[in-house]
């Protein structure tokens, strides 16, 4: 038995024009899915080029205003205070462990050969040379790069830095180059604190895991077969780390637009950027120093 329907008028009724459209206009081609993929290679590859020639440009103006002594030093005085002094603690935690942690990935191989006394050379040849450095700056990449990121976005969605244009200020001389010579010597100088600290806490582990004393520990660092390339190998990466942070954030930080969710965007960016350019750089700087 069948139902007729509620409203019998309703049933004759065509379809909406705008659902005849759709079937008329049905895309033939492709599927959208390559195209799609296309784009967004391309716009990646045109995203990448516009920062690295943003980097460059900004990296050109920096290195003027250094060249005419146009800095204000006060302001670089206060960054090195909040980037170097207020990120002592976690350089220290990170650096202590990582100690700890060449030795407990190396103690099974010492146990099996029973290079005990080798044990320094090993840990300092990968912390100085690579561990140490790498660590550090990825560290500061993540508390220092982002907030500087943050804090100059912020300056330019509430156009803070057209004031200071107005005033007859100039943004580069009194906030980016400041902040880009606070970066550097900030890495700088961790990385030195970081490789101490780090071959502190190899020597702990050594002597708690393999029994190894610690005056045997530091004989193998100092025994000779660590020279002095393999120092300034890591000193020379964390010049490079520094430049690449303070570049790629202050280049993200300047170019914020669409306000507070743009600032977020630009903070993202910063921090997968430069660790991304930290581990290429690294890997150019050690081919050419080796």
């Amino acid at each position: 038995m069948s139902r007729s329907p509620a409203n019998p008028a309703a049933a004759k009724l065509p379809p909406p024009p705008s659902t005849r459209a759709k079937r008329r206009t049905a895309p033939i081609g492709p599927p959208p899915t390559d195209v799609s993929l296309a784009e967004e290679v391309g716009t990646g590859f045109l995203n990448v080029a516009g920062t690295v020639g943003g980097m460059a440009v900004l990296g050109f103006q920096i290195l003027r205003r250094l060249l005419t002594l146009r800095i204000d030093g006060e302001e670089v005085m206060r960054n090195l205070y909040k980037m170097g002094v207020k990120s002592i603690p976690i350089v220290i935690v990170t650096a202590l462990f990582t100690g700890s942690l060449v030795v407990i990935q190396a103690a099974p191989l010492v146990v099996r050969i029973g290079a005990h006394g080798l044990l320094g050379w090993a840990a300092g040849f990968s912390i100085l040379r690579e561990i140490a450095p790498l660590l550090t700056a990825l560290m500061i990449n993540g508390r220092v790069g982002a907030n500087n990121t943050a804090e100059l976005g912020t300056m330019v969605v509430t156009e803070q830095i057209d004031a200071l244009r107005v005033l007859a200020i100039d943004p580069i001389a009194f906030l980016i180059a400041p902040r880009f010579i606070a970066m550097v010597v900030t890495l700088y100088l961790s990385t030195i604190f970081a490789d101490t600290l780090a071959l502190l806490g190899a020597s702990v582990g050594g002597y708690a895991l393999l029994g190894v004393e610690p005056k045997t520990f530091y004989n193998g660092v100092t025994m000779g077969l660590l020279g002095v390339n393999d120092v300034l190998s890591g000193i020379i990466k964390s010049i490079v780390f520094g430049i690449v942070i303070g570049l790629s954030s202050c280049t993200y930080g300047l170019s914020v637009k669409g306000g507070a969710p743009g600032v977020g965007r630009a903070v993202n960016a910063t921090v997968v950027t430069s660790a991304a350019g930290i581990f290429v750089v690294d890997y150019f700087v050690s081919f050419t120093l080796d």
